[in-house]
């Protein structure tokens, strides 16, 4: 017997963070969030979605009372009005291994968006950008990095009795910081364009910040703001991204790419902060902030993780991808580099250009995580997320070309 009740107290909003607390107690790969992180998510002070979206969130107690499950479902009704299909969403969820338990969450999900006038349901995603809580792990059961979902293998197949099909895989890519399997036409590539003085590639300087966020736009909003889906970027919100990385950010990790001064490119990547995270408890109080300072002190960061890489179109197809990649492996071949494994996130199994290229570096699939959909009319045909972008892009851009370089996130 369960019973379910929406989040509406602040003890329910602590519990709401307290159920993967008690479902991973005993798994030694999961690592708490930040607590703020999650609730940042839920506050409509914090989260811009909520000026044209909605969202609710339940917790589920079994009938001695105990915490057992939680989900949130949400629209984002911007997102909805540009869609073939109404989708809301649900996520943060996390259940025992139960079908009757996950049901009511799922039922619960359902019968909100359906009031709403949803016509499908995507999940598990997360109410704000797609590098964040995106996506259930199918395989790889390792740690997760920072910003990444993790959940129990029993996950995909609750998701999979209840109707929900794969709409998309994302995959996350795995290299030690070594030359082994990079391939001789990503190096051939990348001399080509080294030679041509035209070209030139150089790390983000923290105090020149505000010029590297004006480039970050100018090349974001050529290379990925001209898909379905994706929305332009802001000068203001860029400005504001890199403040929030500062306290994190490594200029050996962030690199960008000209062509007469002309910014064209960009490879950026953080320290996973996950391995610092492990020690804080979700914590990020006075004590939290001192044992952050001292693990970042202390070199724990060994492993860095891929935030965003792209190329203006005029300049795709030219090698630029390997090029960028090559002019970062000069820095991370040396002996003093304080990271030892690189994870690239969230290729989509709909983005060939980015596994070729992953695969070119020698890199291979790590984890695969899965976001799945679930129509609501079964009547209705079904199709993957590639399809119905590529549906999008004949229809209002033909002459694009289907090598271009799609979004990662």
């Amino acid at each position: 017997m369960f019973t379910l009740h929406e989040v509406k107290t602040d003890r329910d909003k602590t519990d709401f963070l307290l159920v993967p607390v008690t479902l991973y107690k005993n798994d030694p790969n999961w690592i708490r969030p930040f607590d703020n992180d999650i609730n940042n998510v839920f506050d409509p002070q914090k989260n811009k979605l909520f000026s044209d979206g909605d969202c609710i969130r339940w917790l589920l107690r079994n009938d001695k009372n105990e915490l057992v499950g939680r989900v949130a479902a949400f629209i984002d009704y911007k997102a909805v009005k540009k869609e073939e299909i109404k989708a809301g969403g649900m996520g943060f969820f996390e259940c025992i291994n139960n079908p009757e338990a996950a049901f009511m969450l799922f039922d619960a999900c359902k019968k909100w968006l359906q009031n709403k006038g949803m016509e499908a349901m995507d999940g598990p995603i997360n109410f704000g950008d797609r590098d964040r809580w995106w996506g259930c792990l199918a395989d790889g059961f390792h740690e997760p990095v920072y910003g990444m979902p993790y959940n129990s293998p029993y996950y995909k197949e609750l998701f999979e009795a209840y109707g929900f099909k794969n709409y998309f895989n994302q995959y996350t890519y795995h290299h030690l910081v070594n030359s082994e399997g990079i391939r001789p036409e990503i190096i051939e590539k990348a001399q080509r364009i080294f030679k041509n003085p035209q070209y030139t590639f150089r790390r983000l300087e923290k105090n020149k910040a505000d010029k590297y966020a004006g480039d970050f736009v100018e090349i974001y909003n050529k290379a990925w703001a001209i898909f379905p889906g994706v929305e332009p970027m802001t000068h203001q919100h860029a400005k504001h991204l890199f403040k929030e990385l500062k306290p994190i950010m490594d200029e050996k990790l962030m690199l960008f790419g000209y062509y007469d001064n002309q910014p064209i490119c960009f490879f950026l990547l953080m320290p996973d902060i996950n391995q610092i995270l492990r020690h804080l408890n979700g914590k990020m109080d006075l004590l939290g902030k001192i044992k952050f300072v001292y693990y970042r002190w202390k070199g724990t960061c060994t492993r860095a993780i891929s935030l965003i890489i792209g190329t203006v179109p005029e300049h795709q197809g030219k090698g630029m991808e390997g090029a960028i990649v090559m002019s970062f492996a000069d820095v991370a071949l040396k002996s003093n580099f304080p990271y030892k494994e690189l994870q690239f996130n969230w290729i989509g199994d709909f983005n060939p250009a980015m596994m070729k290229l992953n695969e070119q570096i020698g890199a291979h699939i790590y984890k695969t995580h899965i976001t799945f959909r679930l129509l609501f009319d079964p009547n209705k045909e079904f199709k993957r997320y590639a399809l119905l972008q590529r549906e999008a892009r004949k229809k209002n851009s033909p002459v694009k070309s289907e090598n271009q370089q799609q979004p990662e996130a």
